[in-house]
């Protein structure tokens, strides 16, 4: 099943989701000690592994982290060679002084951003569908 590529009906069908809860990305060398469910993403990088969980996990784990995130999934099903998506939400966060982080997974994209900036986050993505 393909996502879809075009970006009009992407930006305009979006429908970004605010995941409860407290997130943070952390590095660990030993990822063979966290259940593999508590884990929201992970990624091997040259330096070490690279994992974004829940907070409260990482502080049980003493995992250090720098910055806690609202996690934001967008619920439209896009294609990964769509062209524009991320470019136009990540730009119009910007432009709110958003900072934000993507992962772009197989069915959704899925955005980090500072647990401060959520509500507005939320009101800047929701904008595209109106």
């Amino acid at each position: 099943m393909s996502g879809e590529k075009n970006l009009e009906v992407l930006l305009k069908t979006m429908k970004p989701k605010h995941n409860l809860g407290e997130f943070v990305f952390c590095t660990t060398d030993h990822l063979e000690q966290i259940n593999i469910s508590q884990i929201i993403m992970s990624f091997q990088e040259k330096e070490s592994v690279t994992i974004i969980t829940k907070k409260e996990v990482a502080d049980q784990l003493n995992l250090k982290y720098s910055f806690v995130a609202s996690w934001i999934t967008l619920t439209v099903h896009s294609a990964l060679e769509a062209v524009g998506l991320t470019a136009a939400f990540s730009n119009a966060l910007s432009e709110n002084g958003i900072s934000c982080n993507v992962v772009a997974a197989y069915y959704h994209d899925h955005i980090f951003v500072d647990i401060k900036d959520t509500e507005k986050a939320m009101a800047v993505l929701n904008a595209f569908s109106k």
